[in-house]
C-alpha cells in the first residue's frame, strides 16, 4: 500500500484506464485513488512496462495548459509528459499541486495514436482493470470517478 504521507510528499506516477485507453497521471502530492494506492507492486510493475514501451506517436500539447498551470511551462516541465504520450498514453498532471484533497488533474500532453487497452498484455491489463475512469479522458479528470 502506498500510505497517506507518502501520498502527500511525493510525485508519484500512476495509471489508469477508460473504455479504450490509458492514462498516465503524476500526482503532484495529490490523493491517489484508492485502486492505485492499494499495491506499490502493481504500481511499480506498470511503471515499469510503460515506461519501457517505444516511442509509438506524435504529441499534440494542450493549446489551453498556459490557463491551466502557473508555473512556468518549458521543455523541463513538459519532458514526462511528452515522453509517455509519445508511448501512446494520455499524460496528466495535477491541477493544484500539493493540494491533497482536490481530486482534479488536467492533460498535458495526447498521444497522436493513442496505444489501445485491448493491445496490454492480459497481466497488465489485469492491474489497469482495477483503476477504471467512467468518462472521456481527452480533457480533465477527477480521480473521484474512477472506481
Amino acid at each position: 500500500m502506498i500510505s497517506i504521507i507518502d501520498q502527500q510528499t511525493l510525485d508519484i506516477d500512476w495509471f489508469f484506464m477508460n473504455d479504450s485507453f490509458i492514462g498516465f497521471v503524476a500526482s503532484g502530492g495529490g490523493r491517489l485513488p484508492d485502486s492505485a494506492a492499494k499495491s506499490i507492486e502493481n504500481n511499480k510493475s506498470l511503471t515499469l512496462f510503460f515506461r519501457s514501451l517505444p516511442a509509438i506517436s506524435d504529441v499534440i500539447i494542450n493549446p489551453d495548459l498556459n490557463k491551466i498551470v502557473t508555473t512556468a511551462i518549458d521543455e523541463m516541465y513538459l519532458s514526462d509528459f511528452v515522453d509517455m504520450a509519445k508511448k501512446g498514453l494520455f499524460s496528466f498532471d495535477k491541477t493544484n499541486p500539493n493540494s491533497f484533497s482536490d481530486s482534479n488533474y488536467h492533460l498535458v500532453a495526447t498521444p497522436v495514436d493513442p496505444l489501445r487497452f485491448d493491445q496490454l498484455p492480459f497481466e497488465i491489463k489485469g492491474i489497469l482493470e482495477e483503476s477504471k475512469y467512467n468518462g472521456e479522458i481527452e480533457s480533465s479528470i477527477d480521480i473521484n470517478s474512477i472506481s
